[in-house]
């Protein structure tokens, strides 16, 4: 057999853009051989995948999968460039079948992303790879979670749904109890989505989040120039009044807004088991300027 060097597999990554792995495995597999090694990585969908990976990919779907028995729940979400790849039903196929498989996972995304492909080839982060030389879109599976009970239901949500189990904004809600909560759980999916809360019960909040707000709240309470005994029952107050906006269990029901959340779950005689809630997206920042900057770039000195 041919020797692999390093040199070897600098010049298929430079001409393919595969990644330094893919690269070294198409010329074992063609015994060094570098137009053979080329036509390896085309096949398999991974030339040129690489050289794709710098760009900014903040578009793409949320998917929502439950388990066939209702007792686990997955949320997954793969980002594209552009909302037209997104519709794409190859792009979308695949996006369902991850789905499927972080059902089978812990949920993180470095599991699902190293979970056996669908298709039997690799993970699913090769799978990701292949789509990525096939549709010629930049993509990656930006983040996964998965929520399971013992007995209850885990619901699942999807607002404007654009496929069957896919959106822009996903949701999956445990509710742990005896008899059947699916459409509890549904309806609790349904207010997480629309009011986007920070945290399940008080408890769960982040800490620095609840300290960062008390000091906002403070501040705007001595500038009252009232006495610090009635600030701080001010302060009190305010605190729970911001609980109630943020905190899931305390919020007024979207459907019944004489209830809270949490009266409304144990009503139904379950408990609030946990709850994700994924925008597609948020946090991501894209510059606007990403296609015409490319454009300008291929016509340079034409």
């Amino acid at each position: 057999m041919a020797e692999i060097t390093a040199a070897l597999v600098k010049g298929l990554r430079d001409k393919t853009g595969a990644g330094m792995m893919d690269a070294k495995k198409a010329l074992v597999e063609s015994n060094g051989d570098m137009e053979a090694a080329t036509d390896w990585l085309r096949a398999k969908g991974l030339s040129k995948a690489d050289k794709k990976a710098g760009r900014t990919a903040a578009d793409g779907l949320v998917a929502a999968k439950v388990s066939a028995d209702g007792k686990a729940g997955a949320l997954v979400e793969l980002n594209a460039e552009t909302d037209f790849v997104a519709r794409n039903a190859q792009f979308q196929t695949a996006l369902a079948q991850i789905a499927e498989t972080a059902l089978s996972t812990d949920g993180s995304t470095e599991a699902v992303a190293g979970a056996p492909a669908p298709d039997g080839d690799g993970t699913v982060e090769d799978m990701i790879k292949r789509l990525v030389g096939t549709i010629g879109e930049n993509m990656s599976l930006r983040r996964a979670a998965r929520l399971s009970v013992e007995k209850g239901a885990v619901a699942s949500y999807i607002h404007n749904a654009e496929a069957d189990g896919m959106g822009k904004v996903g949701v999956i809600v445990a509710l742990e109890g005896d008899g059947d909560l699916e459409e509890a759980g549904r309806k609790v999916a349904m207010h997480v989505a629309a009011t986007m809360p920070a945290a399940a019960t008080a408890d769960e909040m982040d800490p620095a989040l609840v300290e960062k707000e008390k000091a906002v709240l403070t501040e705007q309470a001595r500038e009252s120039g009232k006495p610090e005994n009635v600030i701080e029952k001010m302060i009190e107050g305010r605190m729970k009044k911001f609980f109630k906006e943020v905190v899931l269990v305390e919020q007024p029901f979207v459907m019944n807004p004489d209830q809270t959340v949490g009266e409304f779950v144990a009503e139904t005689g379950a408990t609030l088991k946990g709850f994700v809630r994924f925008t597609l997206g948020e946090g991501i920042e894209k510059a606007e300027d990403d296609f015409a900057d490319e454009v300008a770039a291929l016509t340079k000195g034409a």
